[in-house]
């Protein structure tokens, strides 16, 4: 018997299995002018028969089963989206329709300068914007993702310390606490990671510094707040420290959902920054994409932003290739334009005041939750967190229970888990980012169902290690998955 929940069925046969022999979802007729065969206009080598065993299904058999699967997703039109460290908060229609408007959506790539001076004018508006937020001088909106924008970050710094006759310079400090693809952003680039410890406080403390402070000293990574929701509070010294030895400072914005309009990085010392504008300026998060991660830096870098660059023409905007001691094109074209519209109608409709409200109220979520849960989930920290907490499956492992099983019981009330295992520094980790985007009763039915869990790891912990149960496919052998997946479809199973 097939399990339902809400009237919606938990089992749908693969499209293969749906398929009969003759079934069509389109018939066309014959054209009546004549058409080229293909086999006339290719190489026999680029020819194929038939491809056996495609499905055959009618076009109501095809839109069924994709509006069923459909049901199943999880997303934040549909509850509170509690995945730490992602910011998945939901974000304004009336973006969606901004940046859908033809002027953007229908402008071709290659336009000239002068056929594209509204979409100039945009990029060029967002630039001196998140200069304001970041409190640097110069933006490049060109990286497609806040990796890639950490990457060109560290290009450009590489850039500046070549260009000032020091090559040494190719050590990178990253703490233990900084988000997973910092290293590998640094090391893409040929420069030397160090990881750094933080304190037992769950900070980095400038003492930690001192033995990387040389002259192969090239930056430090901070992420700011870390991935244990922590304002690493330590951050002017750190970046006094940094400075003093020759290094500069890059942040991760990645968690700028905590600091936006309240504090600017460019005050803490920061020198090179990224945004994620899919997190924190009104982009949908998840899916793969699109994504865009601007980077900020100081006036002494830019001459190494990555080209081509906006420049200021008298009324006019054009783009400047002319840029000897840039790092090279790091995108087809400028960037995700999309995006970019999305992001500054954001920060237009708010203003100053509301960014800093959208992050006091981030915080005021996220301390929320650490105080309605702190008594029945282990906390690694007792200080007050930023836009994230994190607690830990200590309290639930004498029962049996794992981190594991209990994300995956939050299935069977109806939330998406949030991240898990996630900063590696803390053993079980449970990591949930609530956003500002949510109410007080949203906030109140997520605890509730926390709540319940651990009671259920007390008393009947059988009914957490055996969730969910909701779904028709339960626990998978996500191992096996990982090492040895099945990509292609068979018969046989």
């Amino acid at each position: 018997m097939t399990q339902a929940r809400s009237g919606l069925v938990f089992e749908e046969p693969l499209l293969f299995e749906r398929s009969r022999p003759g079934r069509r979802g389109l018939s066309l007729a014959t054209p009546e002018v004549p058409q080229a065969d293909p086999a006339d206009e290719l190489e026999e080598d680029l020819l194929r028969d038939d491809v056996e065993g495609l499905p055959e299904l009618s076009e109501l058999d095809v839109v069924r089963h994709f509006t069923r699967l459909s049901q199943w997703n999880y997303g934040i039109d549909l509850g509170l989206f509690p995945l730490g460290s992602c910011t998945m908060k939901y974000n304004p229609r009336a973006n969606e329709r901004v940046a859908a408007l033809p002027g953007l959506a229908q402008l071709h790539p290659l336009a000239p300068d002068a056929d594209a001076q509204g979409v100039l004018a945009l990029a060029a508006e967002l630039e001196d914007a998140l200069a304001a937020i970041s409190g640097l001088d110069r933006v490049t909106l060109q990286p497609a993702a806040g990796a890639q924008g950490e990457l060109v970050g560290m290009m450009m710094i590489q850039a500046h310390h070549r260009a000032r006759g020091e090559p040494q310079r190719e050590r990178v400090l990253i703490p233990d606490t900084a988000h997973g693809t910092n290293p590998a952003s640094a090391a893409l680039n040929g420069m030397e990671v160090v990881e750094v410890p933080s304190g037992p406080d769950g900070l980095l403390h400038p003492e930690a510094l001192e033995p990387h402070l040389d002259e192969r000293l090239s930056a430090l990574m901070l992420t700011n707040p870390n991935t244990l929701g922590l304002f690493e509070r330590h951050v002017e010294e750190l970046s006094r420290r940094v400075h003093e030895a020759g290094g500069l400072v890059y942040l991760d914005g990645a968690n700028l959902n905590a600091l936006m309009g309240v504090a600017r990085p460019g005050d803490m010392g920061v020198d090179v920054m990224h945004f994620n504008l899919h997190k924190t300026f009104s982009t949908p998060h998840g899916g793969g994409g699109p994504g865009s991660g601007p980077v900020a830096v100081r006036e002494a870098l830019a001459a190494h932003l990555p080209i081509p660059v906006i420049r200021r023409d008298g009324d006019a905007l054009a783009l400047d290739e002319d840029r000897p001691q840039s790092i090279g094109r790091v995108h087809a074209f400028l960037g995700n334009a999309g995006i970019w519209l999305r992001a500054l109608a954001y920060v237009r409709a708010l203003g100053a005041e509301g960014l800093a409200e959208v992050t006091r109220c981030a915080v005021l979520n996220a301390n929320y939750l650490q105080a309605s849960l702190s008594d029945v989930y282990a906390r690694p920290h007792r200080q007050r967190v930023m836009h994230e907490v994190v607690f830990s499956d200590e309290r639930q492992q004498p029962n049996g229970v794992t981190t594991a099983d209990i994300a995956k019981r939050l299935m069977d009330y109806g939330y998406h888990p949030p991240t898990v295992y996630f900063p590696l520094v803390l053993s079980g980790a449970l990591m949930v980012e609530p956003t500002e985007t949510e109410s007080l009763e949203s906030l109140d039915e997520f605890v509730a169902a926390m709540r319940a869990i651990a009671g259920e790891a007390a008393e009947s912990p059988e009914t957490v290690t055996g969730a969910p149960t909701t779904p028709i496919l339960r626990r998978l052998d996500e191992v096996g998955a990982a090492r040895k997946p099945k990509l292609r479809w068979t018969p046989e199973g």
